[in-house]
C-alpha cells in the first residue's frame, strides 16, 4: 500500500484519489479553500441556486466508468441524470432560429434544412462525417492514452481528413475557421458550429480543424443535465471518495513538493506541517506547481511546456433571479448570437469591450431544486470574459452584464420585468480550459500526466487530455493507471 498526497480537490483531483484508494493505496486530499470541486460550484441566495461553473454535462460515460470502477453503486443511484431535449437552441440577430434534438443526427438534418435551405443539413452531415473520422484517429492518444513522449507527431499532424483544392492536397494544414467557411458555406450555420469553440474561448480563425471533434461529441454522445445542478455530481464524487476512505483536510494549502533522493515524497503546508507520501498527484496549474519545487517538471523535449501552450479565454457569468414561471416549452440552453460576429472574434485576444457583443448562452433548467417555489425561475448567462481594464472598473462588470441581460432577451419572454436580482459572482472569471486538440504545433495540447521529477503527476483541466468535465474524469483515470501500473501503463484497453 503506497501513501499518495493529493494537492486540490477538484473533480479530477477526486477521480484520481477514488480510484487510487480502490486499489488499495492510502490517499489524502489536501485542499486550500474549504470545500472540493474546484470550478464545479454553486451560488445560492433567497431560494434561488445556480451553477456558477459547468451547467451541463456531456459525455457522462466517464463518470459512469468512474462509478463503476469504484464502487457498487452506479453514478444514476448518486445523482440524477436528464438528456436535454432539445439539446439546443440558436438565435440569430436577423431573427432565425433553430432548435437541434439531442443526439437525433436525422432530427438535427430536418431541422437545419426547414431554418436555412435544404443543403444546410447535407452539409451538416457531411462535415460531422469528417469531425467523426477525425474523432476515430486522436480519439486513444488525446482522450485514453498519458501523452506520448514523442508528443511532437501529434502538434505536427492535424487529423482532420485533408481536402484535394485544385486537384491537389493542401500542404498547410487548415483551421477550423477555414474548414466551415469552405464545407459549410452558410453563414448561420458557420456560426452554429463555431459557437462550440467560442463556449470555450477559442477563435476559430486559429484553432486547427481538429476541433470539429468538439461539436462532434455533443452531437454523438447528447448533452446530459444533474438535477440540483451540477454541483450534485461533485458532491456524489465526493462521497464516493470518502466512501474509499479517502482523507480530506480543507483549509490546508500546500506551499511546497517535499523531496528525497530524487523523487517526490510528500508535501509542506502553509502551517509547517509535512505529510509523507510514496507519490504527489497535483490537481493544480502547472505553472503555479512548478513554483512549489525548484525541479524543473517540464521541457522542449519532454512535453509541450505549459507557458507555451495556447489558453482559452474566461467565462463571465450573471446569474438572474426571476419572478414568473418558466413557460412551457421553454428550452434548456440557447446561444444567441451577435450581428458582428467578426467584432466579437477580434476582441478574443484582448477580451471584448464596450460595445462588442459576444456569443451569449442561456441556461434556463426548469428544476425545481433551483428555485424558492413554482412562482420563480433562475437562469445563468455566459460569454467570454471581457478584458482586463473592464473586468478592473464596477461599472464596466455592470455595463458587459448589461449586455448579456440585452442579448438574453430574445432567449427569456419578458425578461428584463422579470429579474427580482441579478448577480456577478465575486473573483476573477474562470477559465474555460478547452479539450486537447491535435495539430497547431502543439499549442492545444496540455502538460504530460507525468512530469520529471518522479512521483509527482499531474491531473485535472490544466492537464493531459484538457479541461471539461469529462477531459478532468479521464485525467483522473490516466494518473491512476501511472501510479498504479507504473510508466509502462498505456490506458484502459
Amino acid at each position: 500500500m503506497a501513501r499518495i498526497a493529493v494537492i486540490g480537490a477538484g473533480m479530477g483531483a477526486m477521480a484520481a484519489a477514488a480510484r487510487l484508494a480502490v486499489a488499495g493505496h492510502r490517499v489524502a486530499v489536501f485542499e486550500r479553500t474549504e470545500t472540493y470541486g474546484g470550478e464545479v460550484r454553486s451560488f445560492a441566495r433567497d431560494g434561488f441556486a445556480f451553477d456558477t461553473g459547468p451547467g451541463l454535462l456531456p459525455l457522462p460515460a466517464v463518470y459512469r466508468d468512474l462509478f463503476v470502477k469504484t464502487g457498487k453503486q452506479p453514478l444514476e443511484e448518486c445523482v440524477q441524470l436528464v438528456q436535454v431535449d432539445p439539446a439546443v437552441r440558436h438565435v440569430f440577430a436577423d431573427g432565425t432560429s433553430v432548435a437541434l434534438p439531442n443526439v437525433s443526427r436525422a432530427g438535427v438534418v430536418e431541422a437545419l434544412d426547414a431554418a436555412f435551405g435544404a443543403p444546410a443539413g447535407e452539409r451538416w452531415g457531411a462535415f460531422l462525417n469528417r469531425a467523426r473520422d477525425t474523432w476515430d484517429r486522436c480519439r486513444r492518444p488525446l482522450l485514453e492514452e498519458p501523452l506520448w513522449p514523442n508528443w511532437e507527431v501529434l502538434a505536427e499532424r492535424d487529423p482532420y481528413p485533408a481536402v484535394r483544392k485544385s486537384g491537389l492536397l493542401r500542404r498547410r494544414p487548415p483551421t477550423f475557421a477555414e474548414v466551415t467557411r469552405r464545407e459549410l458555406a452558410e453563414r448561420h450555420l458557420v456560426a452554429l458550429v463555431e459557437s462550440a469553440l467560442l463556449a470555450h474561448g477559442l477563435d476559430p480563425r486559429t484553432t486547427p480543424a481538429s476541433a470539429a471533434v468538439l461539436p462532434y461529441m455533443e452531437q454523438a454522445f447528447g448533452t446530459w443535465y444533474v438535477l440540483g445542478g451540477t454541483r450534485e455530481l461533485a458532491r456524489a464524487v465526493y462521497e464516493r471518495c470518502l466512501a474509499r476512505k479517502v482523507e480530506f483536510s480543507f483549509g490546508a494549502e500546500v506551499v511546497s513538493v517535499v523531496e528525497k533522493d530524487g523523487r517526490a515524497a510528500g508535501v509542506e503546508l502553509a502551517d509547517g506541517t509535512r505529510a509523507e507520501a510514496d507519490h504527489v498527484v497535483a490537481g493544480i496549474d502547472p505553472l503555479r506547481l512548478q513554483e512549489l519545487t525548484a525541479h524543473r517538471l517540464q521541457a522542449e523535449g519532454d512535453v509541450r511546456p505549459a507557458e507555451g501552450r495556447e489558453r482559452s479565454g474566461a467565462r463571465f457569468t450573471v446569474l438572474l433571479a426571476l419572478r414568473g414561471a418558466r413557460e412551457a416549452g421553454a428550452v434548456h440552453r440557447t446561444v444567441v448570437h451577435p450581428a458582428d460576429r467578426k467584432a466579437e472574434l477580434d476582441a478574443l485576444a484582448t477580451g471584448p469591450g464596450a460595445g462588442v457583443r459576444p456569443t451569449v448562452t442561456v441556461l434556463r433548467p426548469g428544476d425545481p431544486a433551483l428555485v424558492p417555489d413554482a412562482e420563480h425561475e433562475s437562469v445563468a448567462l455566459s460569454a467570454v470574459a471581457p478584458s482586463p481594464e473592464v473586468l478592473a472598473d464596477p461599472a464596466g462588470v455592470q455595463a458587459y452584464a448589461d449586455q448579456l441581460v440585452s442579448a438574453a432577451e430574445s432567449a427569456v419572454p419578458g425578461l428584463r420585468e422579470r429579474i427580482v436580482w441579478r448577480e456577478v459572482p465575486d473573483g476573477p472569471p474562470a477559465f474555460a480550459a478547452h479539450p486537447a486538440l491535435a495539430g497547431a504545433d502543439g499549442r492545444f495540447l496540455y502538460p504530460s500526466n507525468s512530469t520529471r521529477l518522479p512521483g509527482l503527476h499531474l491531473v485535472g483541466g490544466a492537464a493531459h487530455p484538457g479541461g471539461g468535465l469529462p477531459h478532468s474524469g479521464m485525467s483522473g483515470a490516466l494518473v491512476a493507471g501511472l501510479i498504479v501500473e507504473g510508466p509502462e501503463f498505456r490506458g484502459s484497453q
